[in-house]
């Protein structure tokens, strides 16, 4: 089903739903406490992605778009709705990326590659030099997404997620401050976008 969508750094009033989120794609990893630090925190980007209430779309689409975008108003929310957030920490010059979750009705649509695609954004405009990052050997989806964005292994955490003694993949990205990687994130934008189109989402 297709939504109006915004992402943009997380607000104070969507803690509450985001620890609800938390709790659907991690099990409970942060709890509020843990959520207003990293909102907080100057070296931190907490992202949120939220459904927009209809009422709030107001900004100016062409004529081919307008029929689409007031059928989607129609199921819009009445207030926003997060399903999806993200989060990464700046440390001297390289950007640690710690969470990154889409709630389970909405994945395999591109929110994730979109959520991962700000992040590193976002880790550019700080001027970091490197990326990295965690994910369990299993998650081959996720896995291949990093390795698109020109993620590569280079250690294995054992038995490091305690609810199922799984190992962790430690991934990494040279080359964030370089003319090639903008680029790069530029042509993934618009591949990020076609995605969401495609499913009649916009963002």
């Amino acid at each position: 089903m297709p939504f109006l969508l915004e992402l943009k750094p997380l607000t104070s009033d969507l803690l509450t739903a985001a620890v609800e989120l938390d709790r659907l794609c991690f099990g409970g990893l942060w709890t509020i406490e843990g959520y207003r630090r990293e909102l907080n925190s100057p070296n931190s980007d907490l992202l949120g992605l939220v459904i927009k209430p209809a009422a709030q779309e107001s900004r100016k689409i062409n004529e081919s778009e307008k029929e689409k975008k007031e059928k989607l108003a129609l199921i819009a929310p009445s207030s926003p709705l997060l399903i999806g957030i993200g989060c990464q920490w700046a440390i001297l010059e390289e950007a640690h990326i710690t969470l990154i979750g889409i709630h389970p009705d909405y994945q395999g649509k591109g929110l994730g590659q979109t959520m991962f695609h700000a992040l590193l954004k976002a880790a550019v405009a700080r001027q970091m030099q490197r990326a990295t990052l965690e994910v369990r050997a299993s998650n081959q989806r996720a896995i291949a997404l990093y390795k698109k964005f020109g993620f590569r292994e280079v250690g294995r955490r054992q038995r490091y997620y305690q609810d199922t003694d799984e190992d962790a993949l430690i991934m990494w990205l040279n080359g964030l401050h370089k003319p090639e990687f903008g680029q790069l994130l530029e042509s993934y934008e618009l591949l990020c976008r076609d995605r969401l189109a495609k499913s009649g989402w916009y963002i």
